[in-house]
């Protein structure tokens, strides 16, 4: 009887369900085909007035005006840096805070993580001037820290909000087990929970490395005035003229932005799948 299998239809919601989600997914893909395709089309089929959704003569002339900026190499550098060091930094900060949120039981708790919440609310540009004065008070105005410390502080509350249903999930019986086993707080905090939260901590770095790489905010405010400090989205403005802008080359440059956010995604892709799914268990 195994080798006759009886095939169940489908049912009508589950096909009008994945029909609507791959419906979604073309709206989505869409901009980002005509960006690639863009990047590759003839100026004079990049500003044609009978736009088609294809080319017959791709170039790569619009690459080679992005790659051939002076500072082209600078930007990437700086973007690098800036988008490694919020990702390292904030996964490091929200692990430490989530658990100590969740672990110990202290005044104003909730308190606190209420204000989380609320500072997810304010918009940002709201608070480009009281960030130019503290930055200004560090000392670092034209420097990457600039870039750094703002995004830190946003990518926070929900690395923190995240990871605390992580923490959460963890019995509490593990750690006292370990506790029994010898193992102080420290290494049940490194060597057991550290581990079991990762996914967890992977899946918001692809939030903060994608909010701080894109960023443009910050790299076009006053906080940055220096070139050799300002980052890849920096590289767009080239393009953009007084008489005519170079939609072409404005394609390029976003496609080659776009490239290490897919290489980045397509490395962590298991563990975010997988931590998506405990946050939505959680």
């Amino acid at each position: 009887m195994s080798a006759f299998r009886i095939r169940l239809p489908r049912r009508p919601g589950r096909l009008a369900a994945e029909a609507g989600a791959l419906l979604v997914a073309l709206v989505v893909a869409f901009p980002l085909y005509w960006m690639v395709l863009s990047a590759f089309k003839p100026a004079g089929e990049v500003q044609s007035a009978r736009p088609r959704p294809w080319t017959l003569s791709p170039s790569l002339d619009s690459f080679r005006r992005v790659f051939e900026q002076q500072e082209f190499g600078r930007y990437f550098l700086n973007s690098l840096i800036v988008a490694s060091a919020v990702v390292l930094a904030s996964a490091l900060i929200a692990f430490l805070a989530a658990t100590a949120v969740t672990r110990f039981r202290f005044r104003f708790r909730t308190t606190l993580l209420i204000m989380f919440l609320v500072a997810q609310m304010v918009p940002i540009e709201a608070l480009t001037i009281p960030l130019f004065f503290l930055m200004r008070d560090f000392g670092q105005l034209n420097t990457l820290g600039s870039l750094i410390l703002p995004h830190i502080a946003f990518s926070l509350p929900f690395a923190i909000w995240m990871l605390r249903g992580f923490v959460k999930a963890v019995p509490e019986a593990l750690e006292e087990q370990a506790q029994i086993d010898g193992a102080s707080r420290t290494r049940f905090l490194w060597q057991i929970l550290f581990p079991l939260v990762f996914p967890g901590l992977v899946a918001t770095s692809v939030f903060s490395f994608i909010s701080t790489w894109n960023d443009f905010l910050f790299a076009k405010s006053f906080l940055i005035s220096d070139v050799s400090q300002s980052t890849l989205p920096m590289a767009l403005l080239v393009f953009f003229k007084p008489d005519e802008n170079d939609w072409g080359g404005i394609m390029a440059g976003s496609t080659v932005m776009t490239i290490p956010v897919l290489v980045f995604f397509v490395l962590v892709q298991r563990r975010l799948v997988s931590g998506l799914g405990g946050a939505v268990k959680d």
